[in-house]
């Protein structure tokens, strides 16, 4: 995710403090990794160097100034373009997995069971992400619906694997 679009885009609605930002964030896309203040007041301090955010006001408080931001006409610019621009899909072709069962044949440990392990902590997974979408709202769903799809279609390529290991243990083998 790009926190600096993602801040700008909250922009867009009207000039806000940082920690309006980071509140705003973790509302809409913070649930499972809420944004550090130190990530607001950097990332505002790029698109300010930038030109894409201006400051818009500034208010003396009982502690350190605080600056509101405001998106420019280029900040706005540069959101539509960054909106309009498809996500690269991620294919997954260097696996971590993969490379862990081809590890697992090539020094004699079992890979089966490595293929059981990773197989019941997806279900694990699973299970956790299937419950929050029953309590959440519609963001949780959406979010876990989208975890689901990628858990299960890990799990029909766990099955594959298992099913051919004994032919990539002789592909592997020298």
């Amino acid at each position: 995710m790009s926190i600096g679009h993602t801040l700008l885009g909250l922009l867009e609605s009207g000039p806000r403090h940082g920690y309006d930002l980071k509140r705003a964030f973790d509302e809409h896309f913070g649930q499972d990794r809420p944004l550090h203040y130190g990530q607001v007041y950097s990332t505002m301090s790029r698109l300010l160097k930038n030109g894409l955010v201006e400051v818009d006001a500034v208010e003396a408080g009982a502690g350190p100034e605080r600056k509101r931001y405001a998106i420019t006409d280029a900040g706005v610019t540069d959101v539509a373009q960054w909106l309009a621009r498809p996500e690269k899909p991620e294919p997954y072709l260097q696996s971590t997995l993969y490379t862990k069962i081809v590890l697992a044949l090539l020094t004699g440990r079992n890979a089966a069971e490595l293929l059981d392990g990773q197989r019941a902590e997806h279900l694990r997974l699973m299970r956790g992400l299937t419950e929050r979408k029953r309590t959440g709202d519609l963001a949780d769903q959406l979010i876990c619906d989208h975890a689901l799809f990628h858990l299960e279609a890990d799990l029909r390529w766990l099955e594959l694997t298992a099913a051919r290991l004994d032919k990539l243990a002789e592909a592997v083998r020298p």
